[in-house]
């Protein structure tokens, strides 16, 4: 498993941020109508909003790897809602992280076709904190959707 050079306590407090950030929403903006009105184009949405963005068109709505795009593959995308159980019954946190920043790396089996997410999020907000919100934010939901 590939490892981001980000030391363990510090990832760890920045997932502990994030959680926060996703459960009182984004400090500093207050309930006023102008910010209201403002579009947030740039801020991390739901994970559940990214997914359908981003991932759905390969995946599907349910990710079972059944979206329209799915056929033009040359190998059908995972059934996202097995990642649990393809993993002895325990989420993989660390592999999904590591494919949403970094892609998958299967040198084996030719190139992969997944895009890379992490350079997007990152460039949608320099602020590294972002991309990782918006990682942790997909993979809560990947997460959520996992089959018992």
């Amino acid at each position: 498993m590939r490892r981001t050079g980000i030391p363990g306590r510090v990832r760890f407090q920045i997932w502990i941020l994030a959680g926060l950030f996703l459960a009182l929403g984004s400090p500093g903006f207050t309930q006023d109508k102008q910010v209201k009105e403002k579009p947030i184009d740039r801020e991390p949405l739901s994970g559940a909003l990214m997914f359908k963005e981003y991932c759905a068109v390969c995946h599907g709505k349910s990710a079972k790897g059944e979206g329209p795009a799915a056929s033009a593959l040359k190998q059908a995308p995972p059934d996202l809602t097995t990642l649990a159980k393809r993993h002895g019954g325990k989420f993989p946190d660390h592999y999904v992280e590591d494919v949403l920043r970094n892609g998958v790396k299967t040198p084996a089996h030719g190139d992969a076709e997944m895009p890379v997410w992490g350079p997007l999020f990152r460039s949608m907000n320099p602020d590294e904190f972002f991309m990782y919100v918006r990682i942790s934010s997909v993979m809560s939901y990947i997460k959520s959707l996992q089959v018992k």
